[in-house]
């Protein structure tokens, strides 16, 4: 069996793994798990070590619990905070691109994700912590499973591992660039933590996608990857619906996430790259959760699905918007601002 195929049969698995322990066990906010789940099964290179993927869950969540300390500076010095929790993903950003770390996201997730969910209610704080953890162990552990019983040749794991260097001054533009495509949703999340905290999710998503991508082709990766998420979301939908229960949640996400994993690691040929599908099985992820805890809340599902499609997609052209302003601005900038490093 080729390493790609084991690549997409271990995001299925784990993604329904993380699916019957998330919805299973009735941990609070389940989609944030299959989220974390997916993010490592996503990961290039060799998979987590177990050991290795049990330290990082334990700082990941020390990490998200020490966020609750921006709510006070939040809510009593609001500009102050948001400059601080720039600065903070600013750096997350560069580092992750100057030193090639795959988890970068996860990272900007907790940063950015806490403060608000601290906002809304510092009790949630501490169950978001553990559930962030469960979603990074739940991956680890299935890839680790995984490689013990269907092992990569050590030549292609090896060049997978290699990612590609990035200079210190694409990293800071980069980074400078992914940050102003969350601060602003992350902004409005503070004024309502209850509807955009989905958002904030699928903005770090695209924060992360938009630094992989150009002004040309910004359009089709971040549009067209949230609309395909949406579309993916909306057959899990209609496939549940058929007989709602938790296994035919796990199994039916389980057929998106091998449909989507086989483009992602090269199975299935497609005209987009492997960033466009991630970006996409996320986005059906952080749009599904919420509108079963409508379902089961009795909200409109119709009705908030629309509007976070809606918000989504706005999200998504203001970020295609802000790659193609810095683009062309870094393009027709005098030498003389160029920063050197």
């Amino acid at each position: 069996m080729h390493h790609a195929d084991k690549a997409a049969l271990r995001l299925a698995i784990g993604l329904g793994l993380a699916v019957l322990i998330a919805y299973g066990l009735g941990l609070p906010v389940p989609f944030v798990v299959c989220v974390m789940a997916v993010l490592v099964l996503c990961k290039p290179g060799p998979p987590l070590p177990l050991i290795k993927g049990a330290i990082i869950a334990l700082v990941f969540a020390a990490l998200v619990a020490a966020g609750v300390l921006m709510v006070p500076l939040l809510e009593n010095y609001a500009f102050a905070g948001v400059l601080l929790t720039a600065v903070v993903l600013y750096s997350v950003f560069f580092a992750g691109l100057v030193h090639s770390n795959p988890l970068t996201m996860i990272l900007v997730i907790s940063f950015s994700l806490i403060p608000v969910a601290g906002v809304a209610d510092q009790a949630l704080v501490g169950m978001l912590s553990l559930t962030l953890a469960v979603g990074i162990l739940t991956g680890t552990l299935v890839s680790a499973l995984s490689t013990a019983l269907f092992p990569d040749p050590p030549g292609p794991a090896g060049k997978q591992a290699e990612a590609p260097s990035v200079g210190r001054e694409a990293a800071g533009w980069i980074a400078l660039r992914a940050v102003l495509i969350v601060i602003p949703v992350f902004i409005l999340a503070l004024t309502d933590p209850s509807l955009y905290l989905a958002a904030i999710m699928k903005t770090v998503a695209l924060g992360q996608q938009a630094g992989e991508t150009d002004a040309r082709s910004a359009g089709c990766e971040l549009v067209g990857a949230t609309l395909m998420g949406a579309l993916i979301g909306l057959v899990v939908w209609l496939g549940l619906s058929l007989w709602p229960s938790l296994w035919m949640l796990m199994l039916w996400l389980m057929a998106a996430a091998l449909w989507a994993g086989s483009a992602m690691f090269g199975t299935r040929a497609t005209a987009f790259r492997p960033s466009f599908w991630s970006n996409a099985l996320i986005t059906a992820l952080i749009l599904l959760g919420p509108a079963i805890e409508d379902s089961a809340s009795g909200k409109s599902i119709l009705q908030g699905s629309v509007v976070r499609t809606g918000l989504f997609v706005g999200v998504a052209l203001y970020a295609w918007a802000m790659v193609w302003i810095l683009e062309r601005w870094r393009a027709v900038r005098p030498p003389a601002m160029s920063v050197q490093r």
